[in-house]
């Protein structure tokens, strides 16, 4: 078995806004319907069922009529600490794990997001598609969301 590390794409970020926020953004699917998918698309919820075993499904309608499906099974939930959920993204990504920590920093969320790949060669591979972009204009969008939310209280 590859060493976890090398296995392993991570992105952290501070987010401006307090832990019960930054939660209830990643958690509530009344939330997610609007940082979920890249600037521009949006995405149906088909099932988030946010319990250990529960599953979730979003499907994202692409301009050429293909659907691209985000699907997983939530592993561990440890309220307003992790989440782990098994996790495709069909048709690139596969039988990979998502980890995410949320941390209480000085009134900010302290978020790390770790996506852990069945082997170094596949972690790699997924680096080299754009993960860092993919993900990084994704959680742009969570952070704008998360903005906008604290600028309304």
């Amino acid at each position: 078995m590859n060493d976890i590390k090398s296995r392993t794409l991570t992105i952290e970020k501070i987010f401006k806004a307090p832990l019960k926020l930054v939660w209830d953004a990643w958690t509530q699917s009344h939330h997610i319907l609007k940082w979920w998918a890249p600037e521009g698309m949006n995405i149906k919820i088909i099932e988030h069922d946010f319990r250990v075993g529960g599953k979730w499904k979003y499907v994202m309608p692409m301009p050429d009529g293909k659907e691209f499906i985000s699907e997983g099974v939530y592993i561990e939930i440890t309220k307003h600490e992790k989440i782990r959920t098994a996790a495709d993204f069909k048709p690139m990504t596969e039988g990979v794990e998502l980890q995410m920590l949320f941390e209480e920093h000085e009134g900010k969320t302290k978020f790390t997001f770790s996506v852990i790949h069945a082997t170094s060669e596949y972690c790699r591979q997924q680096e080299e598609m754009g993960f860092y972009n993919g993900w990084g204009g994704t959680l742009s969008r969570f952070e704008n969301f998360l903005e906008l939310s604290e600028s309304k209280k």
